[in-house]
């Protein structure tokens, strides 16, 4: 900004004092300031433009890792609810196998009361059946003797 008032200052001092390399030399001063205020301007510009990038290439960044660490954070929910499904799913099958378990040995406790209460009564029919064999031997005998003293001669 100097560097153009002082330009300028010599275009005048050049043009009051009729001297023509003054006045060329504060244009070209002035012009050459104006040169460096638009370079410093286009440089602020650059610079502007830059931090807008650097801040948007940033932003595109976070961007990205957020998506990243939102898709870690699902799929980390996602094996959370199939190990929960998997635990359940055992679970569940455990009690079923207890529960047949259970059925399977009540059945065997039932069948085994019922083969043992089956095995008394063809014990008690194979007593009955014995005592009427000894009872029908001892008929036998006494009609046997009857029949001795009936007929004496045929014994």
């Amino acid at each position: 900004m100097f560097g153009k008032i002082a330009g300028k200052a010599k275009t005048a001092a050049g043009k009051l004092l009729g001297d023509n390399d003054l006045t060329r030399e504060g244009n070209l001063q002035e012009a050459q300031s104006e040169q460096e205020i638009e370079a410093r301007r286009r440089d602020a510009s650059a610079a502007q433009k830059e931090q807008r990038a650097d801040l948007e290439a940033e932003k595109a960044s976070n961007e990205v890792e957020r998506a990243q660490l939102k898709a870690d954070v699902e799929q980390e929910q996602r094996e959370e609810i199939a190990e929960q499904e998997r635990r359940q799913a055992e679970a569940t099958a455990q009690q079923e196998a207890t529960r047949r378990q259970q059925e399977a040995e009540a059945k065997r406790a039932q069948d085994a009361g019922a083969a043992a209460q089956q095995e008394a009564r063809a014990e008690a029919e194979r007593a009955r059946d014995a005592e009427d064999v000894e009872r029908l031997k001892q008929e036998a005998e006494r009609a046997e003797r009857q029949a001795d003293t009936i007929d004496p001669e045929k014994a």
